[in-house]
């Protein structure tokens, strides 16, 4: 996985850059649980895009990242983040030194999801806050993305005419493994939080979710992004 996020870098910017009405609806949902944040680590943070975009649209600093792909931390770090390229399972996070850890998009990339959740609720602070969000299982995306998993490819008469214009690069969605918000929220439970919110956006059918930039609505039951708040309760 890290090897396709090593190759594709360049590639994962430009295709956000491409779908700037997505990007952009994502970008909210991020902000709408990150705001007044203290230190904050993103679990992942690839290339630093959405870090630098929450700096400059909403004044939201998130300074510290872990990124286990050495091209993508390089970007990061020139958009002025400080990162250490690890794994989310096998990276240092600390003990009480976050108010909060972001996983933006990341968890469908990280095997033992768990592992990283533990080591999370370990790293915040006392009344620290833990962001969470992705793809679920669930979703419409995700249900196109596991089809053209198994087809290996965008190309095939089964998703004419159902995906989007310029769908996900098939070499990052052959890496992925979504989850659902269920088995997510169980995870979370279990290492150690509590008092979840929750936020969606592209709530509209992948064809049409690039047309128009959509505010985050509470809930997750209609959304193709969904973010999941939860806090550390000791």
């Amino acid at each position: 996985m890290n090897d396709n996020f090593d190759q594709y870098a360049e590639k994962y910017d430009a295709w956000f850059l491409k779908n700037k009405n997505v990007l952009y609806s994502e970008l909210k949902l991020v902000a709408h649980f990150l705001k007044n944040t203290g230190d904050a680590l993103s679990v992942g943070c690839g290339s630093g895009l959405f870090e630098m975009l929450l700096q400059q649209e909403f004044n939201i600093t998130v300074k510290y990242g872990i990124e286990p792909s050495k091209s993508m931390a390089e970007i990061a770090e020139k958009r002025g983040m400080t990162v250490r390229i690890e794994t989310a399972e096998d990276g240092d996070f600390g003990l009480n030194q976050y108010d909060a850890i972001l996983f933006n998009g990341t968890p469908s990339y990280i095997n033992d999801l768990q592992k990283a959740f533990n080591k999370t609720c370990q790293a915040l602070r006392k009344g620290g806050r833990i962001v969470v969000i992705d793809v679920p299982k669930e979703s419409s995306y995700a249900l196109l993305y596991n089809l053209a998993k198994v087809l290996g490819t965008w190309d095939h008469p089964l998703l004419k005419g159902v995906q989007p214009k310029d769908p996900y690069p098939i070499e990052f969605v052959k890496a992925a493994n979504w989850r659902t918000t269920t088995e997510k929220v169980n995870m979370l439970k279990e290492a150690g939080f509590s008092d979840f919110a929750f936020a969606q956006t592209l709530t509209r059918h992948p064809v049409y979710s690039d047309n128009t930039i959509e505010e985050p609505m509470e809930g997750f039951d209609c959304g193709d992004y969904v973010a999941i708040c939860a806090f550390k309760n000791k």
